[in-house]
């Protein structure tokens, strides 16, 4: 996340330099990040797991994407903290499942779900707070809509059966990544958007169009 719920950046909506800077140098991450997401969610569909085996896979990939979360920086001190936090939480899930006594597919079912849930609307909201900041927002509304309805489909029938919780396991994962992927190279290339806003035509805004008009009546009259 680059930008928190309820926060604004203190430069009028708009990205100075060294924050946009800033927030790229995260795409490496999130490009390492998507590719392991694809990586696993392939694993996940391809391997004939028992529950404790994908219990404990389901566990380290939450703590995996709880160290990247933890690691990804944004536009202050505040989304800084914010990513921290998400992140703990997201390795305390993993804990969860890894540690859960004989777990059962109702138990990797209801966290799987809390945590796509609590982890999909986080991201949505910092879409929405990004959209007048990051020009690829949208890509993080549509990872918290594909992390939200996962989480509620192992939530309505927790007592499914273990293929149904691959199947949104796997979907996740691969679909996650693959958005996390195309996140990162338009992170990558936010400074020179920034660039590109900032050394716009002058002539362009709306001031500068009525002073070339009130001129142009001027010369003619």
């Amino acid at each position: 996340m680059f930008v928190a719920p309820g926060s604004e950046p203190s430069i009028g909506y708009r990205l100075s330099r060294d924050a946009a800077e800033q927030v790229a140098r995260n795409w490496w991450l999130l490009l390492c990040n998507g590719a392991l997401l694809i990586v696993a969610g392939f694993l996940i569909f391809s391997i004939d797991w028992t529950v404790r085996g994908l219990a404990t896979f389901v566990g380290a990939v939450f703590i995996v994407q709880g160290i990247a979360y933890a690691l990804t920086s944004g536009i202050d001190d505040r989304v800084r903290r914010a990513n921290v936090i998400t992140g703990l939480l997201s390795v305390a899930a993993g804990i969860l499942i890894i540690v859960w006594p004989s777990p059962g597919v109702t138990a990797v079912a209801i966290i799987l779900g809390a945590w796509l849930i609590v982890g999909g609307t986080i991201t949505v909201s910092g879409a929405f707070a990004a959209r007048r900041v990051l020009p690829g927002w949208w890509l993080l509304l549509i990872l918290g809509l594909l992390e939200i309805p996962l989480g509620v489909l192992a939530l309505a029938n927790p007592g499914a059966t273990l293929a149904a919780l691959i199947t949104v396991g796997g979907v996740w994962a691969v679909a996650v990544g693959v958005m996390r992927i195309v996140l990162a190279f338009e992170v990558k290339r936010l400074p020179k958007d920034v660039d590109a806003a900032f050394s716009a035509p002058q002539a362009d805004t709306p001031a500068a169009t009525a002073n070339s008009q009130r001129r142009l009546a001027a010369t003619s009259s």
